[in-house]
């Protein structure tokens, strides 16, 4: 187990319950739209919000600026090919520029591309490239009370009934994320990797995954998986991404970065084509739309999620607040996932139908208690989803203390004592994209 001491710290503060009352109002009941600084535990993502060590701001230092050619470009190679095996590197801003890039190169309008399950933001970009998403989760995927070590997996079952059904033509891409985001942050096994590897090459279909957190999920399958009890988290990383065409990364997560993402393939072919697409959309292929300062802290980052404690650290940390919750009788979605605590909000709150947003009421009540900032992944973010209404609380890396979870601990605790009394919500106004709308929707209270 690592530890940390701080060398730098910011002052945060909790609004005045009145204060809180009118930020949720004045946001439109959308806590996306709150200011951060009305926000005293900021849960709502994981994604750039970690805190850097000292040696990543020292490479922030040492950042090569250059337009082309960038040392600082040449240092995210090598730590791409040592940590995650790739030879080829196509960088972006972050893990949405990546995903653009990507999947502009393997989707056209009429294609399909599978998924464990797609999160929002891949889904928005199957469906700009006029293709669907769609979900292949293991049957027990949305289930919390199921005993799996691998809620995360690829049903290779179910894709192969939709190839057999619809044919492996308008399949081009399979797509595993690790871990699953949208199921409640759970990893995926190497085995099923492998599976799923196995059945994109039978229908001829790239198979990419979405590494963004691939060093926690290399821990899971650590502690989980028989076959790599002995194995390093660097070691299980290393195997685990061979079996892919091409990543997606958001370095944004266990990249330990504010900002960046890359694609990597070892692919020739596929490498020229999301090189130029990465020139049209992000900048040229040695920075992609970042800072010199920026890719080199990332290429730092990178090599310290494989390091040894750090990931036993990191997601120890997110176990301590899903079962500090669950004593207190909160239903939290078991097990406990590697970067977010879920909640139940079908089970937290029974008496609110689907149709008024519990997860997104519930998400206004633990602000309105206690200034926590947590994400709905329910009906508003997947509307007519076949998925329970979760609330997760992503926990930023090396960022809180144990004083902030307490005060989540006991704000979440506060809410679900008075649970029967909290009002559902509706929309008054959304965006015509259905698959980003939680970003930016207005809702209000149901009279």
């Amino acid at each position: 187990m690592v530890r940390y001491k701080s060398k730098m710290v910011e002052r945060i503060h909790l609004p005045a319950r009145e204060e809180r009352e009118r930020n949720l109002a004045d946001a439109g009941y959308n806590v996306f739209n709150l200011d951060a600084r009305d926000v005293f535990v900021d849960l709502l993502t994981d994604s750039g919000t970690g805190t850097m060590t000292d040696s990543q701001w020292a490479a922030l230092m040492r950042g090569d600026e250059a337009y082309a050619g960038s040392r600082s470009f040449e240092e995210l190679e090598s730590a791409v090919a040592d940590v995650m095996g790739f030879e080829h590197v196509v960088p972006a801003h972050q893990g949405r520029g990546a995903e653009n890039v990507l999947y502009s190169a393997l989707l056209d309008s009429g294609d399909v591309a599978l998924n464990n399950t797609h999160f929002d933001t891949t889904r928005a970009h199957v469906a700009n490239q006029g293709a669907d998403a769609v979900d292949c989760p293991v049957d027990e995927a949305h289930d919390p009370d199921a005993d799996a070590d691998f809620k995360g997996n690829f049903s290779v079952e179910k894709a192969r009934e939709y190839v057999d059904e619809h044919g492996a033509d308008s399949v081009p891409v399979v797509i595993l994320t690790i871990t699953n985001n949208s199921a409640a942050g759970q990893p995926v096994s190497v085995e099923n990797t492998r599976r799923a590897a196995n059945f994109a090459d039978e229908i001829d279909a790239t198979f990419v995954l979405d590494a963004c957190r691939f060093a926690e999920n290399a821990y899971f399958v650590t502690e989980r998986e028989d076959e790599y009890a002995d194995a390093t988290v660097a070691a299980v990383a290393r195997e685990q991404l061979s079996y892919a065409d091409a990543i997606v990364m958001s370095g944004k997560k266990d990249g330990l970065v504010n900002i960046g993402g890359f694609v990597a393939t070892d692919d020739d072919a596929l490498y020229e084509q999301t090189k130029q697409l990465g020139i049209l959309y992000e900048g040229f292929p040695t920075y992609g739309g970042m800072a010199g300062r920026d890719v080199a802290a990332m290429a730092v980052g990178l090599r310290e999620a494989v390091e040894p404690g750090y990931t036993e650290d990191r997601v120890g940390q997110v176990q301590a607040l899903g079962e500090a919750l669950a004593a207190r009788g909160i239903p939290v979605f078991e097990p406990i996932g590697g970067h977010a605590v879920y909640l139940e909000a079908n089970a937290f709150l029974p008496h609110l139908d689907r149709e008024e947003f519990p997860g997104q009421s519930l998400v206004c009540e633990l602000y309105r208690e206690g200034g926590v900032r947590a994400v709905e992944l329910g009906e508003l973010a997947f509307p007519a989803a076949d998925r329970p209404e979760l609330v997760r609380m992503a926990v930023p890396r090396r960022t809180y203390h144990r004083e902030h979870v307490e005060h989540v601990v006991d704000t979440v605790a506060a809410v679900h004592d008075r649970r029967d009394d909290v009002t559902g919500l509706e929309i008054v106004d959304e965006p015509e994209m259905a698959e980003i709308r939680h970003f930016t929707a207005e809702l209000q209270p149901v009279e």
